[in-house]
């Protein structure tokens, strides 16, 4: 058993050999050795060459994968059969190789004839490499190398081959009489012969059954039909041959030529469309090269296999179709996309039909590229067409004007032409109908259409509208008239809010209760308005009244118009939450050894202010009025797009900005940035805490400009510091030859530490609230939902002040103002609250006042305002065991 597991595999050597010689001899092609040696031992289609010369120049002739020698060492192949058993196969193919200068056979050894000399059976020939393809020749330190085995070999079978196609210029004839004769010599040796009908694919019918009757006039002679250009039979051609060395291998199944290609090309098309579906599914950008394609591909079967079957070349090929596909797709669905914007765009360019009724479709282009806004909508490409330009890869989904030039353009104009003739009298006939229904007075809220279509049947506009349209105008004034009325009921219902606020909160209205509000009600016009739709009435008043004795902001009569949400949205975007860390957002500038500054300036100007700072420090660190700061700088060109973001000074954590400039230009680019970059850093003053960035002017010296320039930058650059409310820094009176100098630096740097010791003086945080009750004193502010005025209107004073600031988390309506009164600091807790809300706590919690608000516009404002007064209670007992009363101011 030991020997058996040790025993090396067989080695046999098979020589293949066919018709050889000039073209006088073979014709212009030859019978297909050479590709069968290149299909057997190198299968895969990207390693399989199709064209093998035989004419030669001396020197490739010479050289080591021929060397000199009319034959070619094809290497090694291991085989292992289907029964298992191993082997390899040293492969030699006999040919004759032609001088490129005399074209005659080159001169070797061996001078024998071709049909002797391919019948040997030992050849020799040291060091000689094995052959790949023609490109090889003369480059063999490009490609793999391997030698013939101890440069010597004994052939141990032969493989015939015979052309049975066409020919070039060769009489098939004259073939099987060459072969006739190198078969006399090769059966001599008495080793295996195996012939191969080459080039099957282009198989002549005759010559194929010429070369039967030859095969069978010969004794224990197989013929196998084969084809290297599609790989048919090759493997089983030399199978056979195997099998017939080897005895005691299974003999292998031959199949038919016809069904072995049905065979192959059924396995390429499924290698093919399995192929297909893995590009359609990996690739659906048509910006894919392959190169990245085919390594993100690399190890998928359906890639390998068909890599193996049909080659790389034939792969991209399928790649190069499916991404002209994918930008064919992608070109229609913008050129749709463009279409279908179209009619919209000229809804917007051309909605007049008075200007464009009358013409023609030229001069309606030239109109639309008249318009103002014409470059919002369309754009001019420098080439033309649009879709064989870079344009189908821009995200810009304006229309190419060229676009309007083609058939499509024409049509989609003529529609929409069309369609404003045809809606201007829809338009028109409908407006009229609306106007006979609103002079129709006696249509009430809820009145069917029934009933109110035979007194308008004989109205012009009725008899030109669809049924549809009447039925939709009627609509529309039905819900006007009725919204308008509902509205109207539940203002009144407001306006007699003293029939709602004298029960308790969470309270049931009794029955008796329910008809004295009928009762009043009933003589109200507008409680009558709603008699059709006496549900809705009911719903609305018992809706007013659930909501007058369990009020809350969700279930408010307002909706979004609601006072609390109002005030939480305003409270939300301009105040901050106080916490134990928001100490830590101030610092004192007398502690301050650090300073962050960031140099702004045009073309390389503030760059040079960074440089002359850096020559007065001493490893960045600067020296002021006796103290030593350590200088971060960050010079920043104006055009810069990181001065637009906030995460620049979130980063970089800037305590000012030196701000240089030295002409007007520079100077009004200055002024632009500065307050783009107040605006960024504001955001919404969310932020408010956050101490302002201090900004300095300060004008370089021109050493290349005329000096009457410098007044005039002066005056501007005072000017702008006044306007912007920063410091300017001017250049000393006497000359100098830098741009800047020390003391230019050190007013600047003072300028910043003033700026940051204000900045604290002003923002200084108080100790946080754990408790309302540490509040000074309470008040709560009321105002009413749907009143007609903004609720900034009354926040902003408290707002835009600096003492303001929010309450505890969880009180989303409550402001804190840190006061002065007197000689005494002081901490106020304002509510500003609706009047539904502000019940809830009339009765239950401590107020020291109220501020109400009311419209002097509406009458429901003032008398909400009344009744909430009347269940406020203006005595409530002191700290000191006595009574105080609630002040009150009305607004």
């Amino acid at each position: 058993m030991a020997k058996n597991k040790d025993a090396r595999p067989p080695v046999f050597a098979i020589s293949v050999v066919g018709l050889s010689g000039t073209e006088k001899d073979k014709g212009n092609c030859g019978v297909g050795k050479s590709c069968l040696c290149n299909r057997y031992v190198r299968p895969d289609a990207d390693n399989y060459y199709s064209e093998h010369t035989s004419v030669l120049s001396t020197i490739d002739f010479g050289g080591r994968v021929v060397n000199n020698d009319h034959f070619l060492f094809w290497g090694d192949v291991s085989h292992r059969g289907d029964d298992g058993l191993d082997c390899k196969i040293y492969l030699i193919e006999q040919t004759e190789f032609i001088d490129d200068q005399t074209f005659l056979p080159h001169r070797s050894t061996n001078l024998q004839p071709y049909t002797k000399r391919a019948a040997a059976t030992k050849l020799q020939s040291a060091e000689k490499l094995m052959y790949i393809c023609t490109d090889q020749l003369g480059l063999e330190q490009d490609f793999d190398q391997k030698q013939m085995p101890d440069g010597k070999l004994n052939i141990d079978a032969f493989m015939l081959c015979i052309d049975v196609s066409k020919g070039c210029n060769r009489k098939f004839d004259d073939q099987i009489k060459f072969v006739n004769s190198l078969y006399s010599h090769i059966v001599k040796s008495k080793k295996p012969i195996v012939v191969a009908a080459t080039k099957c694919d282009e198989c002549v019918d005759q010559h194929l059954r010429d070369l039967q009757n030859f095969v069978a006039s010969k004794k224990n002679l197989m013929l196998i039909e084969t084809s290297a250009r599609f790989n048919i039979n090759v493997e089983v051609c030399f199978n056979t041959l195997i099998q017939q060395l080897d005895k005691t291998r299974g003999k292998p199944k031959t199949v038919p030529y016809l069904e072995a290609y049905k065979v192959q090309r059924h396995l390429v098309a499924s290698g093919t469309d399995r192929f297909d579906k893995l590009i359609v599914h990996t690739v659906r950008d048509y910006h894919a090269t392959w190169k990245t394609v085919s390594n993100n591909m690399r190890g998928k079967p359906d890639y390998e296999d068909f890599i193996t079957l049909e080659g790389s070349r034939k792969a991209r090929n399928i790649f190069t179709k499916h991404i002209a596909q994918l930008k064919q797709e992608h070109i229609k669905r913008r050129r749709e996309e463009y279409l279908t914007t179209l009619p919209k765009t000229l809804n917007n360019l051309l909605h007049n039909l008075e200007e464009v009724e009358h013409l023609t479709w030229p001069e309606a282009q030239s109109v639309i590229r008249n318009r103002p806004d014409f470059q919002y909508w369309f754009v001019i490409l420098e080439h033309t067409p649009w879709d064989e330009t870079d344009h189908i890869d821009i995200s810009d989904r304006r229309i190419p004007f060229d676009l309007l030039d083609t058939p499509d353009g024409e049509r989609i104009y003529r529609n929409h032409v069309q369609h404003l003739l045809s809606e201007k009298r829809r338009v028109e006939m409908k407006d009229r109908f609306k106007k006979t229904l609103d002079r129709v007075h006696f249509i009430c809220p809820g009145q069917p259409w029934e009933e109110v279509m035979c007194f308008v049947m004989e109205d012009e506009a009725y008899k030109y509208i669809t049924e549809s349209d009447r039925r939709d105008v009627y609509c529309r004034h039905q819900q006007e008239i009725v919204e308008r009325a509902k509205e109207d009921f539940q203002e009144m219902l407001f306006e007699h809010a003293e029939l709602f606020y004298d029960l308790d909160l969470n309270a049931t209205p009794s029955g008796d209760k329910m008809s004295e509000i009928h009762s009043v009600l009933n003589e109200e016009p507008r409680y009558r308005a709603l008699q059709k739709l006496a549900p809705d009435r009911e719903s609305l008043l018992l809706k007013h009244i659930g909501f007058v004795y369990h009020p809350t902001k969700e279930t408010c009569l307002s909706g979004q118009n609601c006072v609390d949400l109002k005030v939480e949205q305003v409270l939300a975007n301009r105040l901050v939450q106080l916490d134990h860390g928001r100490s830590n957002l101030y610092y004192n500038s007398a502690n301050i050894d650090k300073i962050n500054l960031c140099l702004l300036g045009r073309e390389g100007l503030s760059q040079e202010l960074a440089n002359e700072i850096r020559a007065q420090s001493t490893d960045d660190e600067y020296t002021l009025d006796g103290k030593i700061y350590e200088l971060k700088l960050l010079p920043v060109d104006v055009n810069s797009t990181l001065l637009f973001s906030h995460t620049w000074v979130t980063t970089f954590k800037p305590h000012g900005c030196f701000c240089v400039f030295n002409s007007i230009e520079s100077l009004n680019c200055i002024g632009d940035c500065i307050g783009r970059i107040r605006a960024e850093i504001a955001q919404g003053r969310r932020d408010r805490f956050a101490q302002p960035l201090p900004f300095i002017l300060i004008l370089a010296n021109q050493r290349e400009s005329v000096c009457k320039n410098i007044p005039i930058l002066r005056h501007q650059g005072q000017q702008l510091a006044n306007k912007l409310q920063c410091t300017f820094v001017d250049i000393p009176s006497v000359a100098f030859p830098r741009k800047f100098t020390e003391f230019q630096v050190k007013q600047g740097l003072r300028a910043v530490l003033e700026g940051l010791k204000h900045n604290f003086d002003v923002l200084a945080p108080l100790p946080s609230i754990k408790d309302m009750s540490e509040t000074d004193l309470r008040i709560v502010m009321c105002a009413m939902c749907w009143d007609p005025f903004s609720v900034d209107l009354i926040l902003s004073p408290f707002l835009d002040s600096h003492c303001c600031s929010a309450g505890q988390p969880g009180q989303s309506n409550t402001l804190i103002l840190d006061k002065i009164i007197g000689d005494s600091r002081r901490r106020i807790q304002v509510s500003v609250l609706s009047y539904h809300t502000a019940i809830g706590i009339r009765k239950d919690e401590l107020v020291h006042g109220y501020i109400l608000v009311y419209s002097a516009k509406r009458k429901a404002s003032m008398a909400t305002l009344r009744a909430f007064l009347a269940e406020v209670q203006d005595v409530i007992p002191g700290p000191d065991g006595g009574d105080h009363r609630q002040p009150g101011r009305l607004l």
